[in-house]
């Protein structure tokens, strides 16, 4: 199949090269994206998420047959609102430690900004959780590839507009959340997960590591995702 890979906040094409390896060699064809204003010494100034949606629609239009959208973190919700603008051209949907955010919601406005640009915190400002299997070696390489978000994406509503979404088949590839805390947050009706709860077929698998399994297991998190699409 055709798998397009969606980077997480900060990070570009280059993050998934340690996951590419297990898919191509399970016969499948890559496409690794970055998205508009992650490029290096790129103008952040008017990028939203309209622009990070309409690229990854792109990327969809461009290929002939229907595709399976791969996406890590922030880039879960911006992958979910593609699916939704194409549902007939999106085969499954792989959330990695991520999932969709419910029409009208930002994905994490509480990242503090500077101006157009929103830079990768300082290591101390996330949980223990999201930075375990990230060694220091792994944390230096991470944060030599990291560009600055650009701000609205982070700030502005996602839109979503076509409920054929629910029904495309997703896989959540749960890393620094275990799959029982978010069932769990489903049957507490949490918010958070109302787009989640009210999609038809959704498979939840354990990968036990931090919030960047591209960097801290890249070869297991090849093989779960070759498995989700098995």
């Amino acid at each position: 199949m055709i798998v397009i890979l969606v980077p997480g906040f900060w990070l570009g094409a280059s993050s998934w090269r340690d996951v590419e390896p297990a898919l191509t060699a399970a016969g499948h064809t890559v496409r690794a994206l970055t998205l508009p204003g992650l490029e290096a010494a790129a103008d952040r100034n008017g990028i939203g998420v309209r622009d990070h949606v309409a690229a990854i629609v792109a990327a969809i239009d461009a290929e002939d047959e229907p595709v399976v959208l791969v996406g890590h973190s922030g880039g879960g919700p911006l992958a979910y609102a593609a699916a939704d603008a194409r549902p007939d051209r999106v085969a499954r949907i792989v959330f990695v430690d991520a999932g969709p955010l419910s029409s009208g919601a930002s994905i994490n406005e509480a990242l503090p900004a500077e101006g157009a640009d929103v830079p990768l915190p300082d290591w101390a400002a996330f949980e223990e959780a999201e930075l375990a299997g990230l060694t220091g070696e792994l944390r230096e390489r991470m944060r030599a590839e990291a560009v600055p978000e650009p701000a609205a994406v982070t700030r502005e509503p996602v839109e979503l507009s076509d409920e054929r979404r629910r029904a495309i088949p997703a896989t959540v590839i749960c890393t620094s959340m275990p799959s029982a805390q978010v069932r769990e947050l489903i049957a507490a009706q949490h918010p958070y997960v109302a787009e989640l709860a009210a999609m038809s077929d959704v498979e939840l698998v354990d990968l036990p590591t931090g919030h960047w399994p591209q960097f801290s297991r890249p070869a297991d998190l090849g093989a779960a995702i070759v498995a989700a699409l098995g």
